[in-house]
């Protein structure tokens, strides 16, 4: 069994009983797991799955697919006041698709990892939203190569597979 410290990303239904969680993690990257039987009222994963949560994580690697079987989580982080503000989920969630598209599957990648959790840190700290998003854009550009630190949009978007995200949009419109 694999281990890492993970951010989830994002999460989508697999089966009834199963979910697809998209972690960032400093060691492999961004890592995709099947959380089977998380969507039941026994399982193991009961009220650990969601948006944002930092945890250790164990997982069995697949050796057919970049869908790997999570086995166990122990969170270190719930980042609960990320669900109960618009915009911070927003902001957080457009972080998270930002990192997802800008580095390679499986790779290591601590100063993304690291720059994703502080700002979730921030943000959930209550940090304003309006600093958070030139910052981090800024921020990952320098950490890809792309950017020289005062600037980032425009050579980060030129760096990204296929451009910004969609929720770029309404993240900036958020951010003022």
């Amino acid at each position: 069994m694999e281990t890492a410290n993970g951010i989830i990303i994002r999460i989508r239904k697999l089966t009834e009983s199963s979910l697809i969680v998209t972690w960032c993690t400093e060691e492999w990257g961004v890592l995709k797991t099947v959380a089977k039987g998380a969507r039941g009222p026994k399982s193991l994963f009961s009220g650990k799955l969601d948006l944002f949560v930092s945890a250790e994580i164990g997982w069995v690697r697949s050796r057919q697919s970049e869908l790997h079987t999570l086995r166990e989580m122990v969170v270190g982080s719930y980042r609960e006041s990320l669900r109960g503000d618009y915009s911070r989920t927003v902001m957080a969630a457009y972080f998270g698709e930002l990192v997802e598209r800008a580095v390679e599957g499986e790779s290591a990648i601590p100063k993304e990892h690291d720059l994703l959790k502080r700002a979730l840190d921030f943000l959930a700290g209550g940090g304003e939203v309006e600093r958070a998003f030139p910052f981090f854009e800024k921020e990952l550009a320098r950490i890809l190569g792309v950017g020289d630190g005062r600037q980032g949009s425009l050579q980060l978007a030129e760096a990204l597979n296929g451009g910004f995200p969609r929720s770029r949009r309404e993240a900036a419109r958020l951010a003022g």
